[in-house]
């Protein structure tokens, strides 16, 4: 997997004004996915809306065989190509960046909702009525995207937010098979919610084990079950979450957020950012800001 090429949304720049985009919308043809046809992961979200016609989306070891009517949200690092494209194929692709999004909803505010929701959105189908809707709503976002402004992108992020909103309502709803119990379930949300609590004192897969009175492995094989990722990759993709957002969102200096994060010094959390993203913390905060604030 080590290999595999990874898809950066920064990367992909189709005309000037995507250099300060966070999302893109694009017509769902062959063109647009040719990128998609090996396996791959992205640093990003992407939805495809199918509006006609037929394709196979693989995502890890699952096929969802996607027609008219269905609607697919692959999360970032999930490993995905896409086959077997119908002719008569129409539809959006959105891809958005998750900080700016939904890292927030997804990760903590619906937390009752979060188990196996990056599993449970990789094939969804809403009512016909609501389908449509959707799709009227895409339509205003591609508008913003070919012709974006401040106050437009602003928009467009709510849009988009209403959007996944209502997928994951449609989740809970309608396929209560989802949200059965099993027996690692609960260990899984315990985990959860210890991060969100921690992470800034403790971030060793031992610790959170010890707290759930199971092996690390057995942590690393829930975790792995239930968001695709290692107990280590979970504690250390929430505290980059809390870098980027604090990078973005507070007045707090990078020694500050360094200790509020509880590294040792700014030079530990330079290093950490670098191994994670390839780029030092202003170099990220400069990136963020021209995304958001362009």
């Amino acid at each position: 997997m080590g290999s595999l090429k990874k898809l950066e949304i920064k990367k992909n720049i189709q005309k000037e004004e995507d250099k300060n985009l966070s999302f893109r919308v694009f017509d769902l043809n062959e063109e647009n996915l040719k990128d998609y046809f090996k396996p791959h992961k992205k640093d990003h979200f992407l939805i495809i809306i199918i509006k006609e016609g037929t394709l196979q989306l693989h995502i890890e070891e699952k096929i969802n065989y996607l027609k008219a009517g269905k609607i697919s949200v692959v999360f970032p690092e999930q490993v995905h190509f896409i086959s077997d494209l119908s002719e008569d194929l129409k539809g959006k692709i959105i891809l958005f960046e998750e900080i700016l999004f939904c890292s927030d909803i997804l990760k903590n505010e619906l937390s009752t909702y979060n188990v196996n929701l990056s599993t449970q959105l990789n094939c969804t189908i809403l009512t016909p009525e609501d389908f449509e809707q959707s799709l009227q709503s895409i339509q205003i976002i591609q508008g913003i995207y070919q012709k974006p402004s401040l106050i437009k992108k602003e928009q467009a992020r709510f849009l988009i937010k209403i959007f996944l909103l209502g997928l994951i309502e449609s989740v809970h709803g309608l396929h209560p098979i989802l949200h059965r119990e099993t027996a690692d379930k609960p260990i899984y949300v315990k985990f959860k919610k210890l991060l969100n609590e921690h992470y800034k004192q403790y971030r060793t897969v031992q610790y959170y084990a010890e707290e759930l009175a199971i092996t690390p492995k057995k942590l690393n094989s829930i975790t792995k079950k239930h968001c695709g990722e290692t107990a280590i990759q979970a504690i250390h993709n929430r505290i980059l979450m809390e870098i980027k957002r604090q990078l973005m969102f507070s007045d707090l200096s990078h020694k500050e957020i360094a200790f509020d994060l509880g590294f040792n010094s700014p030079s530990a959390l330079n290093k950490f950012v670098k191994s994670k993203l390839k780029e030092t913390p202003t170099e990220l905060q400069q990136e963020l800001a021209q995304m958001y604030n362009a």
